[in-house]
C-alpha cells in the first residue's frame, strides 16, 4: 500500500515555472516510453492539462484498492490495518538456510520479542500511514474526479469516489475516540478508569497505535506527535457534516 503515497499532480502553470524539470520530464517521456506510460494525463474542461505522477496506473490503483477496502484484508472498523487480516489464517512464511520465519497478523501487542515486542507493522492501526493514505486518495480524486468510483467496503455494492473513500476512512479513524451508543470510547478498551460511568470518561488519550479489530489504544498513551493527526480527521468530519446540513436546508 505504501507506494500509493508517492503521487503528485502538476499543472501547466507549475511546469512553466520549472523549465529545467519540464525539459527533463519531456525527455523522459520521449525517450523512455516503456516507463513513461505509467504517467497518466487528463485534459480538464477549462483547458488546463493535469499530469499525475504516480507509481500505479489507474487499472493498478483500482486493483490495489480492492484489497485496501476489503474488511477481510486491510479495512478495519477503525481505519486501515498495517498488515492484512488474511495473515491471521495464512501467515507469510519464509524458509531461509534451514530456518522458518513468519509474519502473522497481530492486531494488538506482539506475541514475540522481535523489535522490542512492538507490533506496529504486524496489524494495528497506525495514524501516520492512514493520514498519508487519506492525502494520497484526495490527490488521486483531484486527478481522476468522480469518474473513478470503487466499491467500499468490498462486497457492499456501495460505489464511492476516492474523495468519499478518504472521508470514510477518516470517519472510521475518528470513531476510535468518539463515544458509541453506550458512551464507551473504543480507544479506552476495558480500562475501568475511562469507562462511560466514570470521572475519566472525558479523558481522551492519543495512543501510539490501535488494535486492528477493536480500536483499543496500545503502546505509549501520550503520542501527541503523529496521533495528533486525529484532530485533522475530526475537523474534516465536522466540516463534512456542516456542509451536508447546509445542503439539506437549501433543498
Amino acid at each position: 500500500l505504501i507506494p500509493l503515497f508517492a503521487c503528485e499532480i502538476l499543472d501547466d502553470e507549475t511546469l512553466e515555472r520549472l523549465p529545467g524539470f519540464s525539459k527533463r520530464m519531456n525527455w523522459f517521456l520521449e525517450n523512455r516510453k516503456d516507463l513513461g506510460r505509467h504517467i497518466a494525463y487528463m485534459q480538464k474542461a477549462r483547458g488546463n492539462t493535469l499530469r499525475l505522477l504516480a507509481v500505479p496506473s489507474r487499472e493498478r490503483l483500482e486493483r490495489v484498492l480492492r484489497y485496501l477496502l476489503d474488511e477481510r484484508e486491510f479495512l478495519s472498523t477503525y481505519g486501515i490495518r498495517s498488515v492484512s487480516r488474511v495473515h491471521r489464517e495464512h501467515p507469510y512464511l519464509l524458509q531461509l538456510e534451514g530456518q522458518e520465519y513468519r509474519v502473522d497478523y497481530m492486531p494488538g501487542e506482539s506475541r514475540t520479542g522481535l523489535f522490542g515486542g512492538n507490533s506496529n507493522w504486524r496489524g494495528p492501526i497506525w495514524f501516520p500511514l492512514n493520514y498519508l493514505l487519506i492525502e494520497a486518495l484526495e490527490r488521486y480524486h483531484h486527478f481522476h474526479g468522480d469518474d473513478l468510483k470503487v466499491e467500499c467496503p468490498v462486497g457492499s455494492g456501495n460505489r464511492l469516489s476516492l474523495k468519499q473513500v478518504a472521508r470514510e476512512i477518516e470517519t472510521r479513524l475518528t470513531n476510535i475516540f468518539l463515544p458509541d451508543a453506550s458512551g464507551h470510547r473504543p480507544f479506552a478498551g476495558p480500562n475501568p478508569l475511562l469507562g462511560a460511568d466514570t470521572q475519566g470518561r472525558e479523558l481522551v488519550l492519543f495512543h501510539e497505535y490501535f488494535h486492528g479489530d477493536t480500536g483499543r489504544g496500545l503502546g505509549a498513551s501520550h503520542q501527541t506527535g503523529w496521533t495528533a493527526l486525529a484532530v485533522r480527521c475530526m475537523e474534516d468530519r465536522v466540516r463534512s457534516r456542516a456542509r451536508a446540513a447546509a445542503l439539506g436546508r437549501r433543498r
